[in-house]
């Protein structure tokens, strides 16, 4: 049997829980809410609410977003034993639409140092998890933590097991972000001829970003016939964080000719979502973050603003309005040009004559030299400085 893996990639967004388990993001009941809602509106295919046999507080969390989050499939994580399954039931009642998540770890470290099980045990606890999840759901995933530092023929094996036992999805994640896209790639291709699964079984993706390669890592995985991504808004999670959720979407979406597939986000609300997780936890994205980081269609340099000014394809792959980022801006520091300037001086109702130009370009070089940025109530003052030799527009 040659399997066949659809062209859609399904979203699967961790925010709510590995992220939110992150040291400084940690949300209240009322900010996991708003979190839902936006999830919901992006239209991503699963968000994970949490751990609901974790504490209380998140089995509570869970039961909300459960009750709340409306389209997307809502899961907790649980351990492959029946007492986190029950619980992952109880507070996913609600749900329209609910999925188990069960976990063991199955690399050598995992296995002696965490969890002091032999092989077979692994194995034997796959098996009962996902049986026993299976009874109660019809929608169970099965991860296999540390799965890209465990030995390749006993992984398959794993998995395997889980997709005999009734897994639909089947998630090996890089858990300490370790491997590279050319292993990634590898072995993913390795396990899905391993484990050949069927046309209604499909391979995840969880990678984390502790050598910076969680997004490329996952793009390799989607390249090996990958149909899940599990990621985050901002990349948020664990130590250095998750595959970040805008930067897949649109790598996907902007290098269709590359991978072929697509998603069905919403992608015009990421710059929103983005947005309120930073409201939610008061961290702030840095400004050079990719897709939407406040920089990500901002432009200085002169060449480049005398490129957008022309045509933005110049040096802007993505519209903004693709991510419902605020319009290109040409910022105007030290290293803008004189297009830049006399453009935007324009918009502000200013225009400049010939004779008037280098003398308000020099002043406005040395008004750049001492702000990071040159704000247009500062334009307003120089030219004002230089109103014998400025005609303001009527």
């Amino acid at each position: 049997m040659t399997y066949e893996p659809p062209a859609h990639v399904r979203i699967f967004d961790t925010t709510l829980r590995d992220g939110e388990q992150s040291p400084g993001f940690s949300m209240t009941m009322k900010g996991k809410l708003k979190m839902a809602r936006v999830l919901s509106a992006l239209n991503v295919d699963v968000i994970e609410a949490g751990f609901a046999a974790a504490s209380p507080g998140d089995f509570e969390a869970v039961q909300a977003v459960a009750s709340e989050a409306e389209g997307p499939i809502v899961c907790s994580l649980a351990r492959v034993n029946e007492r986190d399954i029950d619980r992952a039931a109880e507070a996913l009642e609600p749900a329209r639409r609910k999925r188990a998540h069960v976990f063991i770890g199955t690399s050598p470290t995992h296995r002696e140092h965490k969890l002091r099980m032999r092989k077979g045990e692994v194995l034997d606890a796959i098996d009962h998890g996902v049986r026993h999840a299976r009874q109660i759901f019809g929608d169970v995933e099965f991860s296999a933590e540390d799965a890209m530092r465990t030995e390749k023929t006993f992984l398959a094996e794993c998995l395997k097991t889980a997709a005999e036992a009734g897994a639909k999805t089947l998630n090996v994640p890089d858990t300490v972000g370790y491997f590279t896209p050319e292993e990634t790639f590898d072995v993913f291709s390795y396990l899905i001829d391993a484990v050949e699964p069927e046309d209604d079984v499909i391979f995840s993706t969880h990678c984390h970003d502790d050598l910076g390669m969680a997004v490329a890592n996952s793009l390799a995985a989607v390249r090996a016939g990958v149909r899940q991504i599990e990621c985050t808004i901002n990349g948020i999670g664990e130590r250095a964080g998750n595959c970040a959720m805008e930067e897949a979407v649109m790598a996907l979406r902007t290098r269709k000719d590359t991978y072929g597939v697509t998603t069905q986000l919403d992608t015009a609300r990421f710059y929103e979502a983005s947005r309120l997780l930073e409201d939610i936890t008061g961290e702030k994205v840095q400004r050079n973050k990719a897709v939407v980081g406040r920089n990500a269609f901002a432009h200085e340099a002169g060449i480049h603003q005398h490129g957008m000014l022309s045509n933005r394809k110049t040096y802007e792959i993505m519209c903004p309005e693709d991510v419902g980022a605020p319009i290109s801006s040409l910022v105007l520091g030290k290293h803008s040009g004189k297009h830049a300037l006399f453009a935007r001086l324009e918009e502000l109702g200013h225009e400049v004559g010939i004779e008037a130009r280098e003398p308000v370009f020099a002043a406005f070089k040395l008004l750049a030299d001492q702000h990071h940025e040159v704000s247009d109530d500062q334009l307003r003052t120089l030219v004002s400085g230089a109103s014998n030799r400025v005609t303001v527009a009527s």
